[in-house]
């Protein structure tokens, strides 16, 4: 049974190797002056208009955030829907449950009104 997953273990192991790899050797080769004029707010040559280190609004991260859950979503149901007629009506009920689980969390986010945008 773990003769099947070597395949998985080893792109995991390879990929881990090239990140580490990548990040060590932009540490290693890349520019290694940091002063306080790389900080500042440039605007493609015009004067700036405010500072770039400005705080974004929380309903910009929930948005995102209920994006990746709803994309997580579709990431499951595809496999399914690949694989329905071999799932038969036990995956059917499966699916639903899921579905229903992340429908009950809409329900709730929509309630506590963190749909709205004002």
């Amino acid at each position: 049974m773990t003769a099947q997953y070597l395949p998985v273990l080893v792109t995991f192991a390879l990929a881990g190797l090239v990140v580490v790899v990548m990040v060590s050797l932009g540490r290693l080769l890349g520019p290694k002056s940091h002063n306080p004029i790389k900080r500042e707010t440039f605007e493609c040559g015009n004067p700036a208009s405010g500072s770039a280190w400005g705080r974004f609004s929380v309903k910009f991260y929930l948005t995102a955030i209920l994006f990746i859950v709803f994309d997580i979503e579709v990431v499951f149901m595809y496999p399914w829907a690949v694989l329905f007629r071999r799932l038969g009506w036990f995956g059917l009920a499966e699916m639903l449950v899921f579905a229903g689980i992340l429908g009950l969390g809409l329900l709730y986010v929509w309630r506590k009104g963190a749909l709205e945008w004002e």
